[in-house]
């Protein structure tokens, strides 16, 4: 019986501790993404599918959204919401040097707002594909 509790609970906070890491991990895991396999050029126009992603002292939260590009920087910020609405991210944001954010392979630099948010935004329809890898040959069992 003592056995099954400490069985129950460790399997519980593997559980919950995978779910944590991933919540933490989002940003993490699209910059390894971005570095291994590159970005194609951010053209100026409205993005209609970015990730902005939060951080936090606990980690990142990864949210959907908008951007609109005008010569390499973004100028606006669109949040979409659980019901299918989209709104501008009315705050003023600005990159380290309070002028507009630039992008550096599919991602933009730092941004901050004067609340003291801190959040990247990531093209993440302009990652390059995985590149195609050789498939290996099954031997036969007779070997």
């Amino acid at each position: 019986m003592k056995y099954n509790y400490i069985l129950f609970f460790s399997i519980l906070s593997l559980f919950l501790s995978l779910k944590v890491y991933s919540q933490e991990d989002c940003f993490k895991r699209l910059e390894e993404a971005f570095a291994k396999r590159g970005s194609y050029t951010v053209a100026d126009a409205v993005h209609p599918n970015i990730i902005i992603s939060f951080f936090e002292k606990d980690g990142t939260i990864c949210s959907s959204g908008q951007a609109r590009v005008e010569n390499g920087q973004i100028v606006a910020i669109f949040l979409n919401y659980n019901d299918n609405s989209t709104e501008m991210y009315k705050k003023n944001f600005y990159n380290k040097n309070k002028s507009r954010p630039t992008i550096e392979n599919g991602i933009s630099e730092m941004i901050y707002t004067a609340d003291g948010e801190e959040f990247k935004v990531i093209f993440i329809e302009k990652l390059k594909p995985k590149q195609k890898t050789v498939k290996e040959a099954a031997l036969p069992g007779d070997l």
